[in-house]
């Protein structure tokens, strides 16, 4: 094999899983992004991904293939950034393998990332959770098991891949009510419930009578959610909310604005920012500043304080209409 395919699995077997202990979920976007850059390569050179070598994958490769998931892949900017992320992890490993190549990955690793559009949070209102909450049909196993799972996403704010984590030993209903979880980063955190999200809790529980490892919201066949289910059964009951007359109809809606409307909750009631990026397991406070841009009543407050500018607003007055009818001759 060429010098590509060892380096490249002795990165992941290596340096992700034995030295970084990556989680599953980084392992499988750096894997990822890989098998897209090695088929974009294998179109480009004709070579099988195997016999691919370094020269193969130099910069002006590697930025094509960016610029195609851009404009054939249609992957936004932060995806862009993310797989580029995971390319000069790569490279980096490699400079300490090959510097025979060591001009060519510092071209690689001086890629730098493509900066874009802050846009303004999407977040629910209280009217479109309840209308959310209202869609499934919880006469149905699957309507209360989806309605559980709604609510705490909705009041917790945890990110799609914790939920999906969650078992019944991650629950904690008694007093202090709250749940575990093993979020990014490998922070462990506990974040409280309130009785609304401990009654539905215990109704479900109940009705599943399951083993502390077993994941609190399964499957028909008993094994965890995955991210993509969560984002269909949220989607599809934005749609059913929607057809029955919510605003929820002009919003986009996915598990990550729940976590966005459990952030806007905190913030409006006047929990303090840092407080905030605690809860939602944010490593950098400035992850958080996004929620007090799009917090318009925030804003409005704030002006409500200001002193007004001294001015008084212009007066119209018409022209003579005799001079005017004049001047149109």
């Amino acid at each position: 094999m060429s010098a590509v395919a060892p380096t490249i699995e002795s990165f992941f077997t290596d340096r992700l899983i034995t030295q970084r202990d990556a989680s599953p979920h980084t392992i499988g976007s750096y894997r990822d992004t890989f098998r897209l850059l090695l088929g974009f390569a294998h179109d480009r050179t004709g070579k099988a991904p195997s016999q691919l070598d370094f020269v193969d994958l130099d910069a002006t490769l590697v930025a094509a293939f960016l610029t195609h998931l851009e404009r054939d892949r249609h992957n936004s900017v932060a995806t862009r950034n993310a797989r580029l992320s995971a390319i000069r992890s790569m490279f980096g490993y490699a400079a300490l393998r090959h510097p025979e190549h060591a001009e060519l990955i510092r071209r690689v690793l001086a890629m730098p990332a493509k900066r874009s559009d802050q846009t303004i949070v999407c977040y629910l209102t209280s009217g479109e959770v309840d209308a959310l909450l209202a869609a499934p049909d919880q006469t149905t196993w699957i309507g209360r098991r989806d309605h559980a799972l709604l609510l705490v996403a909705v009041q917790t704010g945890l990110r799609v891949s914790e939920i999906t984590g969650l078992v019944w030993g991650d629950a904690h209903l008694g007093v202090g009510a709250h749940v575990r979880c093993r979020g990014k980063g490998r922070k462990h955190r506990a974040t409280p419930l309130t009785a609304q999200t401990v009654d539905t809790l215990r109704v479900w529980l109940r009705e599943s009578c399951g083993n502390p490892d077993d994941p609190l919201f399964p499957s028909r066949r008993g094994g965890p959610l995955s991210s993509d289910a969560v984002g269909w059964l949220t989607a599809k009951y934005a749609k059913a909310a929607s057809d029955a007359g919510s605003s929820i109809a002009s919003k986009h809606v996915t598990p990550h604005v729940l976590r966005h409307t459990a952030a806007m909750n905190l913030l409006q009631s006047g929990v303090d920012v840092s407080v905030i990026a605690l809860w939602l397991g944010h490593e950098h406070i400035q992850t958080t500043q996004i929620y007090l841009h799009a917090d318009l009543a925030l804003k409005e407050r704030a002006l409500a304080r200001t002193a007004p500018a001294n001015t008084v607003a212009g007066r119209y007055r018409p022209g003579d209409a005799l001079l005017a009818f004049l001047e149109a001759l």
